[in-house]
């Protein structure tokens, strides 16, 4: 690890998964003070990845953002090597521990963690605050908010209006640093909220323009194919996924 790797809180964890849909790989936090830590996510099934996580500190807590396999593939290899309780939204990736509650604090290792439920991307999606993080505390934002680039909405699962009203959300903690799930830490939650609503903003008038010249009964593929002409092979799913999540928003607005 590097200092760009750790806030006062926080040290990273890269995993070794990169690819077109996970950046550079997953990234692990630890958080806490003193030999004593919580783990926000433990990312793929990987034996090196989950020993480096184990050998950190004493593992009082593993939290989950949310269900995707790339966050949640090694709960139970950690949990082997440490007994440390998982938590989660969703009952089914909990072991030891109680589904996380929205607005409730832990504290736990040093510090406090609040929850805050961010769905959207999943239905599960949950953002921790980290209020006590430096002089403007931090944000884990999974999936929600990336280091780079724009996430997907994960539909059927995920859906484009709470991810919207979680945006929304995200700006009661504007001076946050944002700690996100793949990509590198940014300094102002805020600022990156307002580029992910322009964004948002921006595709959903593409789709209508799609759709003006396609007819309103177009289907994804045509519209994918309309909207999201720069994309490459590999992130094709994803991209589909979106457009069926604006779909069914622009249908059921």
């Amino acid at each position: 690890m590097t200092p760009a790797d750790e806030t006062p809180l926080t040290r990273t964890l890269l995993a070794p998964n990169p690819g077109p849909m996970t950046l550079d790989g997953t990234n692990t936090y630890l958080v806490g003070r003193g030999p004593e830590l919580v783990v926000v996510d433990p990312g793929p099934a990987d034996a090196a990845h989950l020993d480096r996580i184990a050998r950190a500190g004493d593992v009082a807590l593993i939290l989950i953002t949310h269900r995707h396999p790339d966050h949640t593939d090694g709960i139970a290899g950690l949990v082997g090597r440490t007994g440390a309780p998982v938590r989660a939204v969703s009952p089914e990736f909990c072991v030891g521990g109680d589904p996380l509650v929205d607005g409730e604090v832990i504290e736990v290792a040093g510090t406090r963690i609040e929850v805050v439920a961010t769905p959207g991307h999943t239905a599960d999606s949950v953002s921790f605050h980290l209020p006590d993080d430096g002089a403007t505390g931090s944000m884990l934002t999974g999936d929600t908010i990336l280091g780079q680039g724009t996430t997907i909405i994960a539909w059927p699962d995920g859906a484009l209006r709470p991810y919207l009203a979680s945006l929304h959300r995200l700006l009661d903690f504007p001076r946050a640093a944002v700690l996100p799930g793949h990509g590198p830490r940014r300094p102002n939650l805020r600022a990156v909220v307002y580029e992910y609503l322009t964004h948002r903003g921006e595709r959903l008038e593409q789709v209508r323009a799609a759709l003006a010249e396609l007819g309103e009964d177009a289907g994804v593929e045509a519209v994918t194919d309309a909207v999201y002409t720069d994309i490459v092979p590999g992130v094709r799913p994803a991209a589909e996924a979106s457009v069926r999540a604006q779909l069914d928003y622009l249908r059921g607005a």
